[in-house]
């Protein structure tokens, strides 16, 4: 049978980014599919307002740009787009998972976690260039304040992030490579603009371009942009299977496309689904519904997680001190065991994310909600009135994001759209809800703004329609013992299918309580170690073949030798 690659990648995220390298150096012909654009350094928008189509994705109406908010009845998601996927509009914050997170039941006893992914995190932290903000700004003043205010000033810590700082007396001058021994690209220090989240337009922030892509690209990987994945199909294989060991054949369309969509189809051994944690769910869903890929789990779009998020903001009445001035995050600290505070900047050009926040307002429903706003609005009317304008509301404001590990959880269901196709509707976990409230948050806005002579702020879906807002969007393909557990296997392969995995936020089988970038990287290492190295075809599959294992299976497993 003839392939067009080994192996297909749909998205090019830390997964995606991860998956592509490794199988290259494995030997593998690896092709990307992305759906959004590349960009380079100077295509970043540098406000929000003056180039939105290079900012918001929203393909339909031709803006390409590197930052999603996809709105469902119980949660508002933020996310990223473009070939480098997140790492091109996150906040380089690269923690390592929480304790707890490593003991959730989900995936508690297939492993020892901490343990099996502590090399995977050293070699994430290496790739990605993870060092501490060497810089104290008055944003940071805040942190380090509620800390004392809420009891816990040990707890505060500058944070670990994927940023070339270089010599500060340097500032913004290009160097050679300082990551790779002069085998990357060429740097230039970082000069602590705030615009991380904009997209680093100085060349300073280590995206996934500038280190796992550079060299995946590098030993032949080809990537294509603008290219959405409809659909994955077993080809069928000896006595009529449809089970993945014959290879996969993937349609793919012009994202954004009205009419003429350019539908192609191309065949590979072996997919690596990286879509991010909302594109991986609706396009495993399609392919389940549709039949293409029947025998996934039917655990598929269960245990969706949120990092039980809540984002809060505080703004100063005037602009005599300028918060955004340092990396988009740049410390934190916890008021509790089970929660992680973090102090967020857009940088001058994310004046229009004021639009998104409202008066402080307390826990409540949909329907007891607003009028709490609304009573405040009346007690607080110049409070109100200024937060209608936005400016420098950037300058201005300390963006507060809490994030939890605690066991709360969503669904994505698929149910059946106008086209033909499927949507993704989200449900309560009727055991373990997700937040609408998280009352540390509110007391540290509270705070924060009493220090600083402030407002505080609730994002505007949590006030009127009680809808919490996440940055952090995981799960819904996640990791278990079997297929009545999970959808992957501890070695990210999908139960009843060869040679097809997940990697990405969709296989975090719980909330790490902070920023998951280098937790989704640590596992999709771990992942990609149990990929042989390529060798000759000679079978239809090319001579490998990855195949999910249940937990009685994981000790024999675990004798896979890493390359």
């Amino acid at each position: 049978m003839k392939y067009d690659h080994d192996w297909i990648i749909v998205g090019s995220g830390f997964g995606g980014s991860v998956s592509a390298l490794r199988l290259a150096e494995k030997g593998y012909d690896v092709k990307i599919l992305e759906c959004g654009r590349r960009f380079e350094d100077k295509d970043f928008a540098e406000t929000m307002l003056k180039a939105p189509h290079r900012y918001y994705w929203r393909p339909f109406a031709k803006m390409f740009g590197i930052f999603r908010m996809t709105f469902f009845k119980d949660v508002l998601v933020l996310s990223g787009s473009g070939v480098g996927g997140g790492s091109l509009g996150y906040a380089n914050t690269l923690y390592r998972a929480r304790p707890r997170f490593f003991q959730d039941k989900q995936w508690a006893g297939i492993e020892d976690w901490e343990t099996v992914l502590k090399p995977h995190y050293d070699t994430a932290e290496y790739m990605l260039g993870v060092t501490e903000v060497p810089v104290h700004q008055p944003a940071d003043d805040v942190i380090k304040d509620l800390s004392e205010d809420f009891g816990v000033p040990e707890t505060y810590k500058k944070t670990r992030v994927g940023v070339y700082f270089g010599d500060r007396d340097k500032a913004g001058e290009t160097v050679p490579d300082p990551f790779f021994n002069g085998e990357g690209p060429d740097r230039a220090a970082c000069i602590t603009c705030g615009g991380c989240m904009m997209g680093c337009r100085h060349n300073a922030k280590n995206t996934l371009v500038k280190n796992y892509l550079w060299f995946a690209e590098k030993l032949g990987v080809k990537i294509d942009p603008l290219r959405t994945v409809t659909d994955i199909k077993p080809m069928r294989g000896a006595g009529g299977r449809r089970d993945g060991s014959a290879g996969y054949e993937i349609t793919h369309v012009k994202s954004g496309a009205w009419f003429f969509k350019g539908r192609k189809k191309i065949r590979a051994r072996g997919v690596v689904v990286s879509a991010g944690t909302y594109g991986t769910n609706k396009l495993l869903a399609n392919c389940k519904m549709n039949g293409s890929l029947s025998r996934l789990s039917h655990r598929l779009g269960s245990l969706v997680r949120t990092n039980s998020e809540a984002i809060l903001a505080v703004t100063a009445k005037d602009d005599s001190v300028d918060y955004s001035t340092s990396v988009a995050i740049s410390s934190s600290f916890f008021p509790d065991e089970d929660t992680h505070i973090e102090n967020v900047t857009y940088g001058h050009g994310g004046d229009l994310m004021g639009r998104t926040f409202t008066l402080l307002t307390g826990e409540g429903n949909k329907a007891t909600r607003p009028i709490k706003f609304f009573a405040v609005a009346i007690r607080h009317p110049m409070s109100a009135l200024r937060l209608l304008g936005a400016y420098h509301w950037s300058r201005r404001t300390v963006i507060l994001l809490v994030m939890q590990t605690l066991d709360n959880s969503l669904k994505l269901r698929a149910k059946k759209n106008f086209w033909g196709g499927y949507r993704l509707s989200t449900e309560e976990d009727a055991e373990n809800p997700n937040p609408r409230f998280i009352p540390a948050a509110n007391k540290a806005a509270e705070l924060a703004a009493k220090r600083i002579g402030g407002v505080p702020q609730s994002s505007f879906t949590e006030v009127l329609a009680n809808i919490p807002t996440t940055a952090h969007f995981l799960g819904g393909a996640v990791i278990g013992r079997d297929a009545n557990t999970g959808v992957i296997d501890h070695f990210n392969r999908a139960f009843g299918y060869d040679n097809l995995l997940v990697c990405d936020g969709s296989a975090m089988p719980a909330n790490p309580g902070v920023n998951p970038s280098l937790t989704i990287t640590a596992i999709s290492e771990h992942a990609m170690t149990a990929v042989p190295p390529k060798v000759e075809a000679t079978t239809a599959s090319g001579g490998f073949t990855l195949r999910a294992e249940s937990a009685e299976s994981a000790a024999a497993a675990a004798t896979v030798s890493e390359s």
